[in-house]
């Protein structure tokens, strides 16, 4: 197939591209990452087309955050995004076209472009379950969160409406689209895959953690991501502050984000926290750890659950990403409510009680355990494209972009 991909940055768009080069298809990549880095990524370089003054534009942009309405940052970037990408779309064929939500609105409302399907990448829940969620917690927490603008919301119910297919990364995602009302035939899911070697874990390592699990030693919960609220770092920390005085140490690798400051300034002795830190450094800390935690409010999928998974460690998460996909309760892990510190806590000193279980587990994880590669992702792509490709096409007709339209247009599609 001749596919393009379409995406305003890198996400995980760059390894499914380079698996479906991989499996012989004709990829061209659409960003504004600079078509250079591309074999960085075993991309070859003339399968990128980049728009990079949109990537210099992008960052100016964060940088001058709080100086500049960011609705008109916002607005400016993602039209002027979606312009190129329509523009660049139009100069060759494609049998199908994977864009990320956001930046489609412009490609989704080009003539030119009717007879090519469209398969709208969300990584996220529905834009306004997303919005429930981080509002809920905004109230919850006391501080302004980085939540979508009405004016994002609308553009991509529009783009939601004229996809052919909406392709998101786990059934928690899925089911979010469906209580909005979208046609659940609409829906595909598809979930993310992992660079196993990179992170499987070394016999040295897996015996290493045995060896401290059977033993009476601290147990090291490990958490990796952005260290944020919409991450359900509010719960973490509380369920740190039930356990002082248990054998367990939280490690937290990752970004600061300026709303969550004055909550870790207040973290106990036993939380430790670390700066992100580059992928290639992250199966050391996997490693070192004997749990991985991640109490998500909202998440598409949760990249790092496959790498923890891939690493062998059990898992307690919650089912607001692809927990429920990716863990089975009491075998390889454990699902937890979502704002509930305490189960969360429990669970943790359950686990400092039984520790022969959880290293039984553990082993368990490693031994059976098949993480899903990259070219499961392009096989199980090439499915739902083909799919879309014998589909009517569906698409609604015009130029687009008011958000009180979106609503409308949705009945066309399912509602």
């Amino acid at each position: 197939m001749r596919i393009a991909l379409v995406v305003h940055g890198r996400f995980h768009g760059f390894d499914l591209a380079k698996a479906l080069i991989d499996r012989g298809h004709e990829v061209s990549v659409l960003t504004n990452y600079p078509a250079m880095v591309a074999p960085r990524f075993g991309l070859p370089k003339d399968s990128v087309r980049s728009f990079v003054w949109h990537g210099v534009l992008d960052r100016a942009a964060m940088a001058a955050a709080g100086r500049l309405p960011r609705v008109y940052s916002e607005q400016r970037l993602h039209e002027l995004f979606g312009r190129w990408a329509a523009k660049e779309l139009c100069r060759r064929p494609f049998d199908v076209v994977h864009s990320w939500s956001g930046v489609s609105l412009e490609l989704l409302s080009t003539p030119d472009l009717a007879a090519t399907p469209v398969l709208l990448m969300r990584g996220s829940a529905h834009i306004r379950a997303q919005d429930r969620l981080l509002g809920d917690e905004e109230g919850r927490a006391g501080v302004p969160l980085d939540r979508p603008s009405e004016w994002m919301i609308g553009r991509e119910e529009s783009e939601y409406a004229r996809a052919d297919r909406i392709v998101v990364l786990s059934t928690f995602a899925r089911r979010t689209f469906v209580e909005e009302g979208c046609d659940p035939a609409r829906v595909s899911v598809l979930p993310l895959g992992v660079d196993v070697e990179a992170f499987r874990a070394t016999p040295a390592a897996s015996d290493a953690r045995a060896v401290r699990m059977l033993g009476r030693g601290v147990l090291r919960v490990l958490y990796v991501g952005a260290l944020s609220f919409q991450k359900g770092l509010l719960d973490l920390l509380r369920a740190a502050e039930l356990l002082r005085g248990d054998p367990v140490e939280v490690t937290l690798v990752g970004p600061r984000m300026a709303e969550s400051e004055a909550l870790l300034a207040m973290a106990g002795g036993n939380v430790r926290v670390l700066p992100k830190r580059p992928q290639a450094e992250l199966p050391d800390a996997y490693a070192a750890a004997d749990l991985f935690v991640f109490p998500t409010i909202q998440d598409g999928f949760g990249m790092v659950l496959t790498q923890a998974k891939a690493a062998g460690l059990p898992i307690i998460t919650t089912d607001n990403c692809a927990g429920s996909d990716l863990v089975t309760d009491g075998q390889d892990g454990w699902i937890v409510p979502i704002r509930d510190p305490q189960a969360l806590a429990d669970r943790l000193r359950w686990c400092t009680t039984h520790r022969p279980a959880v290293a039984r587990m553990a082993r368990a994880v490693e031994t059976e355990y098949q993480p899903r590669g990259w070219n499961g992702v392009a096989r199980d792509f090439e499915a739902i494209a083909a799919e879309a490709i014998e589909a009517p096409r569906c698409r609604v007709a015009g130029h687009g972009g008011a958000p009180g339209a979106s609503r409308a247009e949705t009945h066309i599609n399912g509602r």
